[in-house]
């Protein structure tokens, strides 16, 4: 509960310091309260409550999901530095809508009121409209904000649909009152809501087949804000359908199951077999995300106690690789300029080895992880879920994620032999010593965890 008070008042306070004639307190500012914010989580470990008159529920699980909220949304706003620097960039409106966005994703962590998740999907996702057209000069930008505005509105319309169908079912918004009533035997309408809940949430994860917008948004938003938006909303909309099921569903598993491993199979080809043709290296780790919804699904489709820490370990070992990706992106990027805006295509990286050893080094250790070759965190993060989907003895659905891992591989590898074995122009790429700070703490994150997985599963 905490978090979401820090970051309501911090946000605020952000807007005011954008009266200030000089800029370069906002930054500090920023990251200070988003450090304020992680702490203040850990005031309610190992103590569970509820909060806001039994709409939200505060426990170990909700506070794991916030911390890594939190400490991937410092590490995103810790590369934003070139950004903020453009004069017509406005940060203080920036930083605080990223404040209030974080208000949302918590939101959906632990709540339990439907009511509560839905507000927090509203927070999350108007945030994101907004920060998505940022850029008001660039119109693939406007053209992006507007496609994942009037996509995210039908969404939302049809997981509101979904909220009211659950409602008729229980009278109640209660998840902990729905269990109640699948466990006495549920009507069409519980059928009905929960489809429609997780059409809802599934198109927040971009996940197949409510994927279309992904590409587009994630190539068109400015790059800082495309890894916020990869990582943030996903992990907050993980926990949310995790949450849901668990807490409401998990007695219909029979139902909801056949639904989730389509889409699940659907994100696996889809998002690798696509992935392979990408010249942009943007639309590649767009495609790339929706078959890591696909990865992620396969803990929902394994449910057990297990599954959510198999969640935690994949949502942070995911994010630290794809911060990484996009932030080397962002340095080598801007070097080169394609009718007035950064170049993100794979081939911008090529000779970056000799450029920046530094960066090429760290592109490499992220696509390893993404691709999950061992000794990252991404190897055991697919051995988690993988572990989960054999559970249930989906051994079939395993042999789909394994050939599309493999189909993964070859991609990943490309940005690295961009790097490594090709001649680059452009001379050699400095960056200022906080973004090097920041992208070696995402790769040796990377490499820890890939060593020593326990580190955080102890946590659990």
């Amino acid at each position: 509960m905490y978090p979401i008070l820090v970051l309501s008042i911090t946000g605020i306070v952000t807007l005011f310091l954008g009266f200030l004639k000089s800029k370069k307190v906002l930054l500090p500012a920023t990251l200070f309260f988003v450090t304020l914010a992680l702490l203040s989580g850990f005031y309610d470990w190992n103590a569970p409550g509820l909060y806001f008159n039994n709409m939200l529920q505060v426990n170990n699980q909700s506070i794991l999901f916030t911390s890594i909220l939190l400490v991937s949304a410092f590490l995103i706003i810790g590369l934003s530095k070139g950004f903020i620097d453009d004069e017509h960039a406005q940060p203080a409106e920036y930083f605080a809508i990223l404040q209030f966005s974080l208000v949302g994703a918590i939101m959906m962590t632990s709540y339990q009121n439907l009511i509560m998740l839905f507000v927090g999907v509203e927070i999350l996702s108007v945030s994101m409209y907004v920060l998505t057209g940022s850029d008001k000069r660039n119109l693939r930008g406007n053209e992006a904000a507007l496609k994942y505005f009037l996509m995210g509105s039908f969404a939302t319309g049809i997981m509101l649909f979904g909220i009211a169908m659950l409602y008729g079912a229980n009278f109640s918004f209660n998840i902990e009152t729905a269990r109640a009533v699948v466990l006495q035997g549920g009507s069409v309408y519980l059928y009905v809501g929960v489809t429609f809940l997780l059409i809802g949430l599934l198109f927040k994860v971009s996940a197949a087949p409510f994927h279309f917008w992904t590409p587009d948004v994630y190539e068109g938003a400015p790059t800082i804000f495309t890894t916020f938006m990869s990582t943030i909303v996903k992990t907050a909309g993980f926990a949310a359908i995790y949450r849901v099921l668990e807490v409401s569903f998990s007695p219909i598993y029979g139902f909801w199951w056949v639904m989730v491993v389509i889409m699940t199979v659907l994100s696996l080809v889809i998002g690798n077999i696509t992935a392979i043709s990408q010249s942009s290296f943007k639309r590649m780790l767009a495609f790339s995300s929706i078959s890591h919804a696909g990865y992620m699904l396969l803990a929902i489709i394994g449910l057990s106690n297990k599954s959510v820490d198999s969640i935690i370990f994949y949502s942070l070992a995911y994010s630290l690789a794809t911060i990484s990706a996009f932030g080397v992106l962002m340095a080598v990027s801007k070097e080169k300029l394609v009718d007035g805006r950064p170049d993100e295509s794979i081939a911008v990286l090529n000779g970056l080895s000799k450029r920046n050893p530094f960066l090429a080094f760290t592109l490499a250790v992220s696509m390893l992880s993404l691709a999950g070759i061992p000794l990252t965190a991404g190897f055991w993060g697919k051995f988690y879920v993988f572990s989960d989907a054999a559970f249930r003895g989906h051994i079939w659905l395993l042999v789909v994620a394994i050939l599309m891992s493999a189909a993964g591989i070859y991609y990943y590898f490309k940005p690295i032999i961009a790097a490594y074995m090709k001649e680059g122009e452009g001379e050699r790429i400095n960056i200022k010593p906080f973004y090097k700070i920041i992208l070696g703490i995402t790769t040796f994150g990377s490499i820890l965890l890939g060593l020593f997985p326990d580190l955080l599963r102890s946590l659990m």
